[in-house]
Formats: C-alpha cells, structure tokens, sequence
C-alpha cells in the first residue's frame, strides 16, 4: 500500500514539475541522461580496454 502512494505522489509531482517548471525539468533529464551516457561511456571504454 506504501509503495502504490508513494508511487502516486512521485509520478503526480513530476507532473506537476513539468507543467510549472518546463525549462528545469527539461535541465533535469538533460543532466540524467547526460549521466548516463557517461556512464554507458565508461562501461564500453572498460570492455573495449579489456578486449584489446
């Protein structure tokens, strides 16, 4: 039951963020997805390495 509200209200805020703040969310999902580009990055970077 916890987990359903929480669930709820996380996905009520980020709509709410969206709709009120447009230009920071879109800052948000830009560094997130920055972060894990960067991580993707790493781990080919260590496989390429790794096999070489």
């Amino acid at each position: 039951m916890v987990k359903k509200v929480l669930t709820w209200g996380g996905l009520a805020f980020l709509v709410f963020f969206i709709a009120f703040r447009p230009d920071s969310a879109a800052d948000v999902f830009k560094s997130l997805g920055g972060g894990i580009m960067d991580i993707a990055q790493g781990f080919g970077d260590f496989f390429t390495s790794l096999v070489a």
